[in-house]
C-alpha cells in the first residue's frame, strides 16, 4: 500500500458546509496540478466515468472531494500547498501510519485523528482471494465486484485487453474516486501470473440457486 494515499476534502453536514462548495472547487483546481491516480467528487463521479469539466463544476456544498496520489512526494507537496492555502476545510489522508505521519512532520501539520482497521471478521473462507481483495477493497462503498476483477484477468490473457485498460475499466464503477488504478495494474499483473483463482458467489434468485 505504499503506493496508495487517498486524500478526503470535506465539511460537517449542517456544522461547516454552508458555503463549502467554492472552497473545493478550488481545491480541486489547485491539486489538479500534482500528478495523480485518481481523482472526483462522489457527487459527480471520478476522473473514469465523468468528464473533469462536469466534476469542476459540479461541486455543491455537501461534495466530497478525492484525490489518490502514488507517491510520498507529491504528497508532502501537497499538503504544504494546502497548509498555505489555509482554506479552512478538514482534510483527511488515508495510507499506511508511518508514510502519513513523516508527511505530517515534513509540512509541519499535526493529526486531529487517528483510525484504523481492526480487520477482516466472520466467516472470511467465503470471501475471495487475497489477491481479488486487493483490489476490490480499494473501493470504499463495494461497487468493484470480484467477479469483474476476474473477466479482467481473462481479457488480459487472452490479449483482449491490456493491463492498463483492464484496471481503467475497473476504476469505473467506483464512483468518488478513491480507486488506485496504477495499484490496480501491478495487482491485475500479480493475478495474469499465476494461476487463475476460484471464486463463485452462490445465493438465491426468484425460489432458485446461482453460481
Amino acid at each position: 500500500m505504499r503506493e496508495d494515499f487517498i486524500l478526503l476534502a470535506m465539511c460537517a453536514t449542517g456544522i461547516t458546509h454552508r458555503g463549502s462548495a467554492g472552497i473545493k472547487k478550488k481545491l480541486y483546481e489547485v491539486l489538479q496540478r500534482f500528478p495523480h491516480a485518481n481523482s472526483g467528487d462522489v457527487k459527480t463521479g471520478s476522473e473514469f466515468n465523468a468528464e473533469l469539466e462536469a466534476i469542476r463544476k459540479g461541486f455543491v456544498d455537501t461534495s466530497v472531494l478525492h484525490y489518490v496520489f502514488t507517491d510520498k512526494e507529491t504528497v508532502v507537496q501537497v499538503l504544504e500547498e494546502i497548509r498555505k492555502a489555509d482554506l479552512g476545510i478538514s482534510i483527511v489522508l488515508s495510507g499506511l501510519f508511518d508514510e502519513v505521519e513523516e508527511c505530517c512532520k515534513r509540512t509541519d501539520l499535526k493529526p486531529h485523528t487517528v483510525e484504523h482497521s481492526a480487520g477482516v471478521m466472520g466467516r472470511t473462507e467465503r470471501l475471495p482471494d487475497e489477491r481479488i481483495l486487493g483490489i476490490t477493497t480499494m473501493c470504499g462503498h463495494g461497487l468493484v465486484a470480484a467477479n469483474l476483477v476476474l473477466e479482467m484477468v481473462k481479457r488480459i490473457r487472452r490479449g483482449k485487453l491490456s493491463i492498463e485498460e483492464a484496471a481503467a475499466k475497473l476504476a469505473g464503477p467506483c464512483i468518488c474516486g478513491v480507486f488506485n488504478p496504477k495499484r490496480a495494474e501491478r495487482l491485475l499483473s500479480e493475478l495474469v501470473s499465476v494461476g487463475m483463482p476460484r471464486f463463485r458467489v452462490r445465493g438465491t434468485l426468484q425460489g432458485r440457486d446461482y453460481y
